[in-house]
């Protein structure tokens, strides 16, 4: 069977399994990139080398992270022809993952943050700030979030995180007030928890669901005002978690609050503690 024929059925398998469309259309991207190197082939003709072989030809300009998911789409569709019959053996099952260098996460000081909210202007401005601070969202989880899942009276609202997967995240009651204003200023019926800058109209041409790039500029422009740079939604993710660790939060608590599906993702902000500590420790022994 030719790669294209298995990759359509793979696609209409996982998306009947509930498979995240952002993942699968992140593995379309390295299916096609992979035709177009080797062909549409029998599966049965890709080996081991064939797939390190490609791997390597790209692997001088890009980071162990893109290489690291080529060998997940490899290792998936592969995983899957197996399991379905179409081939015998999983070449990519010994593919092993390039070393990831060790990040540590770029938080912001409470002053910083403070700084943020000084420069504001408007309720959505205040209110996409505070939301990302206090929730700890992913940036695709609050964009595809709607008003309806708003609970102002247990300050909760149910998001849906990677891999589908529902959970309940919080918020405090700086952030309660301002999403308040927000959402009660707004005189359209868009049912987006937050919509472009566009004034509503009589004639109905409504305000959008507000895009993940307008999400970041509104944030940029933020922080032009303050005189911050670097400033996007996932370092304020980060900054929650380090909020948390901080105020002496578990890190099985803190996975919680971020939907890690792993312990070890989270740990990485313990070891980022530890980090300061002995920065700290350097500083005054």
């Amino acid at each position: 069977m030719r790669l294209s024929e298995v990759w359509s059925l793979y696609k209409a398998d996982k998306q009947l399994e509930g498979y995240s469309s952002h993942t699968l259309k992140g593995y379309e991207l390295q299916h096609n990139l992979f035709l177009e190197h080797v062909g549409d082939l029998d599966i049965s003709s890709i080996t081991y080398q064939t797939m390190k072989d490609y791997l390597a030809k790209d692997a001088h300009r890009l980071k162990p992270a893109s290489i690291a998911f080529r060998m997940k789409y490899f290792r998936s569709v592969w995983r899957y022809a197996v399991d379905e019959g179409i081939v015998r053996e999983n070449p990519a099952s010994r593919l092993r993952d390039p070393k990831m260098p060790k990040r540590i996460p770029k938080d912001m000081d409470p002053e910083q943050i403070e700084m943020l909210r000084i420069a504001c202007n408007t309720t959505l401005e205040h209110a996409l700030l505070e939301t990302f601070f206090a929730s700890g969202c992913r940036i695709g989880e609050l964009h595809q979030a709607n008003r309806n899942i708003v609970d102002f009276s247990n300050r909760t609202m149910t998001i849906i995180g990677k891999g589908d997967k529902e959970r309940t995240v919080f918020f405090d009651v700086r952030c309660a007030v301002w999403l308040k204003k927000y959402l009660n200023e707004r005189n359209d019926n868009n049912m987006a928890l937050f919509v472009t800058e566009r004034k509503f109209k009589a004639n109905g041409n409504q305000p959008r669901r507000m895009s993940k790039d307008q999400m970041r500029w509104v944030l940029n422009r933020i922080a032009k005002r303050a005189g911050i740079e670097n400033v996007y939604p996932h370092r304020l993710r980060h900054t929650f978690a380090m909020h948390l660790l901080r105020n002496g939060a578990p890190l099985e608590v803190i996975q919680q609050f971020m939907g890690h599906t792993s312990l070890e993702t989270t740990r990485i902000y313990s070891d980022y503690n530890t980090e300061m500590k002995k920065q700290l420790y350097a500083k005054y022994f």
